[in-house]
C-alpha cells in the first residue's frame, strides 16, 4: 500500500492500518486507500481488523475539501458514506480496533464496524455535524439508526453529545473498552476467534440482518449527493447575481 494505509496479512487475518502522522482525515486518497485494502482483503478472504493511529481512529473528512465546499468535496462526501457501506457489508468479518477518538464520519465507519474495540482515556466519540453548522447527512442518520441504542439515538444525532469511551458501549458506538496496550492483542484474538466461523454463511447471514439498514444507507447517499449539488448550484447562481457576473440585462422599455 502507500504511506496513508498499510495492508498487513497474517494467516487469515488483515490488519488494516490508517495513518496519515495527524488525525486520519477521510481525504479522497485516505479513502481510495482503504477501498484498495478492503479490495485485497476481500480476495483473500481475510478476516478485517481496521484500526487507526496512536489517540485517534479518524476525527473525520478532510475539512481543507469539505470547506471549499465544490465538486470534490461533494465527491468525497459520497465517497466517505460508500466506504462506510461497504464496511456493513463487507463478506468477513470486520473488527474496529478504535485507537481513541472517532469524530463525524470517523464515527459513521466506526458504527459500521462487526465489533468495536475502545480504548480507555480521555478519548471523544462524536457525531458532531449539529454542533458545527451542518445539517446530518441522511446517510448518518441512517448509520446511527441502525446501531446506536434508542435511547442515545436522538442525543448523538440531534444533539451532538460527546461521549467517553465507556459510556459509549452504552450507547452502541463501542462493544467493549481496554487498555490502549491490550487494544491490538485484543483484537488479534477475536479476528482470530471469527475466522473459525463458516465464511459463507457469515456473509448470507449479514446482508440478511443488514438487508434494510443498507438499502437506506445507499439510498440515503444518492438523495444526499442530490441535495448538495442543488445547494452549490444555488450558491454559485447566487454568488453571481450578487457580482453582477452573469445577471440578466435590465429590461428597458
Amino acid at each position: 500500500m502507500t504511506a496513508l494505509v498499510e495492508y498487513r496479512r497474517e494467516g487469515p487475518i488483515a490488519t488494516i492500518t490508517m495513518d496519515d502522522g495527524k488525525v486520519n482525515a477521510l481525504s479522497p486518497t485516505m479513502l481510495a486507500e482503504l477501498n484498495r485494502a478492503f479490495d485485497r482483503a476481500e480476495k483473500d478472504r481475510a478476516v478485517v481488523v481496521l484500526t487507526g493511529r496512536d489517540g485517534v481512529f479518524s476525527a473525520g473528512f478532510d475539512l481543507r475539501i469539505l470547506r471549499a465546499g465544490k465538486l470534490d468535496a461533494i465527491g468525497m462526501v459520497r465517497s466517505g458514506f460508500e466506504f462506510a457501506a461497504r464496511v456493513l457489508a463487507h463478506p468477513t468479518p470486520v473488527v474496529i480496533a478504535c485507537n481513541g477518538h472517532a469524530m463525524a464520519m470517523g464515527a459513521f465507519v466506526l458504527l459500521c464496524g462487526d465489533y468495536r474495540i475502545g480504548v480507555r482515556g480521555p478519548f471523544k466519540l462524536v457525531v458532531n455535524e449539529v454542533a458545527i453548522g451542518i445539517p446530518m447527512p441522511r446517510a448518518g442518520v441512517e448509520i446511527c439508526r441502525q446501531r446506536l441504542a434508542p435511547a442515545h439515538f436522538h442525543r448523538a444525532v440531534l444533539l451532538s453529545e460527546v461521549y467517553a469511551p465507556e459510556p459509549s458501549v452504552d450507547a452502541g458506538f463501542l462493544d467493549r473498552v481496554v487498555p490502549v496496550a491490550d487494544l491490538a492483542s485484543t483484537a488479534a484474538s477475536l479476528a482470530a476467534e471469527y475466522s473459525k466461523l463458516d465464511m459463507e454463511a457469515h456473509a448470507l447471514t449479514k446482508l440478511r440482518a443488514r438487508k434494510a439498514a443498507i438499502e437506506s444507507i445507499r439510498g440515503a447517499i444518492l438523495s444526499d449527493v442530490g441535495e448538495f449539488l442543488v445547494r452549490g448550484v444555488r450558491a454559485m447562481v447566487k454568488s453571481k447575481l450578487g457580482s453582477g457576473g452573469d445577471a440578466p440585462p435590465a429590461r428597458t422599455s
